[in-house]
């Protein structure tokens, strides 16, 4: 894309997701994900009705006035966002592309997150590391990384989920919000995945296509692996054929699901030709 149409998207997406972000989810958002803890914030006079454990006794001795003490969320958390660009995240046949959804999924967290002061990192990942920006706060960064989202061209095709959350678990020292966004159509991740639960907050997104699930009975079709090139004739006039597709991406969904219910991690589902609001909705109102 020209760099003109780039700005117009960012444009766009901003206007779109942080809409969103202000009428729908910024509360939400603040309820299914915690601060640190609690912080003492100032004091004030006792009102009727007070916990009397909340009673700054050395003040009032100074004073001869009870007081209590204030104390407010720590709020701000770190929100890294891991995010797949390998070359299955370009198929799409409905609505979105997997890669177009994530863009807007990753936006609305983003904003989400600013909204609360928290700071917003991003990981791009494909078979490897293809590029890390540090987590920080404000507008202007996270219109940054609208534009990479947009833009962002990776050096490789394939996907390593294992390797992204080893490098994850190595390099993050503070506990932090991880959003995995993926089709997770990867190797075994579920030692990685286990290690990365019991550190940090981790949620995973599952992005997928109809036609990731189902094939149309169409005749005879030339499929290619866009991130091995591999090809070869399917006869998806053949039910039998077409059944089995289906069985492959149940068994992958399977695992996907039971890797997550047993890191003790949460997952979201959400199809390219499905509403995200509601997706995410419900998930943040089932987090509080």
């Amino acid at each position: 894309m020209e760099t003109s149409e780039i700005l117009k998207k960012v444009r766009q997406l901003e206007i779109k997701t942080k809409g969103l972000t202000n009428h729908i989810f910024a509360g939400e958002y603040h309820s299914a994900f915690k601060g640190r803890g609690m912080s003492f914030s100032e004091v004030r006079d006792y009102n009727f009705g007070d916990d009397v454990r909340s009673i700054d006794w050395n003040v009032t001795a100074r004073f001869n006035h009870p007081f209590v003490k204030v104390f407010e969320e720590e709020r701000e958390l770190t929100v890294m966002l891991l995010v797949d660009v390998s070359e299955s995240e370009t198929f799409g046949t409905a609505t979105h592309t997997k890669r177009s959804l994530v863009t807007e999924l990753c936006a609305v967290l983003a904003f989400s997150a600013i909204k609360n002061n928290d700071k917003v990192g991003v990981i791009f990942f494909s078979d490897g590391m293809e590029k890390y920006i540090p987590p920080k706060k404000g507008k202007s960064h996270i219109l940054f990384i609208i534009r990479e989202l947009l833009s962002f061209t990776p050096k490789r095709k394939g996907t390593n989920i294992s390797e992204t959350l080893r490098f994850f678990n190595n390099a993050a020292k503070k506990r932090s919000i991880v959003f995995l966004l993926s089709d997770f159509f990867s190797g075994n991740y579920q030692d990685a995945l286990n290690i990365a639960a019991k550190k940090h907050d981790v949620v995973g997104v599952q992005v997928y296509d109809p036609r990731d699930k189902d094939l149309p009975a169409v005749g005879l079709m030339r499929m290619t692996d866009g991130e091995t090139g591999a090809s070869q004739w399917v006869d998806t006039s053949d039910k039998k054929v077409r059944q089995y597709y289906t069985q492959q991406f149940q068994q992958h969904a399977q695992y996907c699901k039971s890797a997550f219910v047993k890191s003790g991690a949460d997952l979201i589902s959400i199809r390219t030709d499905e509403d995200y609001v509601k997706a995410l909705q419900t998930f943040f109102l089932n987090r509080v």
